[in-house]
């Protein structure tokens, strides 16, 4: 059986009151591994501990069964010990070159930044440099890579993002849609599959990613085990989206509007009468909802929308008919393209709990052969 990496949690006596916390991994002897961890100077220590915890679970797990047993490390791109955000460090190995073909998924959790002039100051540094450098070349030669939160920015800085649908954490979103014009944000998403690049919303998302790599990888009698065991829940389709009125970012004007949208479904007003209501131009309005979601009035207001749908098919039983009046369609149609352009999936699969659905068909993570 191959081993995967083991992690020791330890409180070292220091000068003064608290203490400090230092994450050992210890590797195992092969050479490739089906996740390489990657860590940066202030990585969250939530999102290295959750896919720690995961995968630990998922290869004791797939052991006592029988199965192919999942292997992983901790890796950053100079080795040695990585400060974490906290007071937390974590001991890696030198993440390697990348090879053709590579089987090995590469996960990068969310760095800690309070901003994001913060982050672009961040993705300066030597240390992000040298990651984004080391994600091109994964890519290109076949690997896939899986970001959450501010680390989806790496990414974008490493030309993986051009053309496809990818979240982030919703406060972000704005400075993604700006930075990535050539990618379609869905700050409402807390979960997108599109190719070779997954990424996730907010830091603890990272169990989205996990639950989700490991079921395509591993199959879903794996991943069942493992929620079992840590008492996850895996989020289906209708539980992977941000609430609307977070996506206004602290926006006054904007909270105004989505309250307003959502206390007048389902007859909901034109955005020029709209915008005279909070005693504004439509131009106006459109920057302010572009500064605060990334995305149009439009769009916002299709999202509220979309998240009112789902509640009613999810908590109610009112047909797909009545739930789309309720939302201010005429009747179905509409609603099933919103939910076909927002969700990829139909308001039936709303109201199922199954795993969300890649938003293109650009081939998926390559299914895993049993070691033996």
């Amino acid at each position: 059986m191959t081993e995967g990496v083991g992690i020791v949690l330890y409180l070292a006596p220091t000068h003064g009151i608290g203490a400090s916390v230092r994450i050992d991994s210890f590797q195992a002897q092969t050479d490739m591994k089906d996740f390489e961890v990657l860590l940066l100077r202030g990585t969250n220590p939530s999102g290295v501990a959750m896919t720690r915890d995961i995968l630990a679970a998922a290869a004791l797990f797939a052991a006592r069964q029988g199965e192919a047993v999942p292997t992983w490390g901790l890796y950053s791109p100079f080795g040695g010990r990585v400060e974490l955000q906290g007071g937390i460090s974590a001991n890696t190995v030198r993440l390697p070159g990348r090879t053709q073909g590579s089987r090995s998924i590469l996960l990068v959790p969310g760095i800690w930044v309070s901003d994001a002039g913060e982050l672009r100051r961040r993705l300066q540094a030597e240390d992000c440099r040298r990651a984004i450098r080391q994600i091109t070349s994964h890519v290109a030669r076949g690997g896939h890579v899986a970001a959450s939160c501010s680390s989806v920015f790496l990414l974008q800085a490493a030309g993986v993002l051009d053309g496809r649908q990818v979240t982030t954490t919703w406060w972000l979103a704005p400075e993604l849609s700006r930075t990535a014009p050539d990618t379609r944000v869905e700050a409402n998403r807390i979960l997108c599959v599109d190719g070779p690049v997954i990424t996730a919303g907010a830091a603890f998302a990272q169990s989205d990613v996990m639950l989700y790599l490991l079921r395509k990888r591993f199959g879903t009698k794996l991943v069942e085990g493992v929620s079992r065991v840590l008492l996850l829940h895996e989020r289906g389709e209708q539980a992977q989206f941000v609430v609307p009125s977070m996506l206004a970012s602290g926006d006054a004007l904007v909270t105004r509007l989505t309250q307003r949208v959502e206390k007048s479904l389902p007859d909901i007003p034109s955005v020029t009468s709209l915008a005279a209501e909070l005693c504004i131009s439509d131009r106006t309005l459109s920057r302010h909802v572009w500064h605060a979601t990334g995305m149009g009035t439009t769009a916002l207001i299709q999202s509220i929308r979309l998240h009112r749908a789902r509640s009613l098919l999810q908590h109610s039983r009112m047909t797909v008919d009545q739930v789309a009046a309720s939302v201010g369609y005429r009747d179905a149609t509409a609603l099933r393209r919103l939910v076909r352009k927002a969700a990829g999936t139909t308001p039936g699969g709303l109201r199922s709990t199954s795993i969300v659905t890649p938003a293109k068909a650009r081939g998926g993570v390559k299914p895993h052969k049993a070691r033996r």
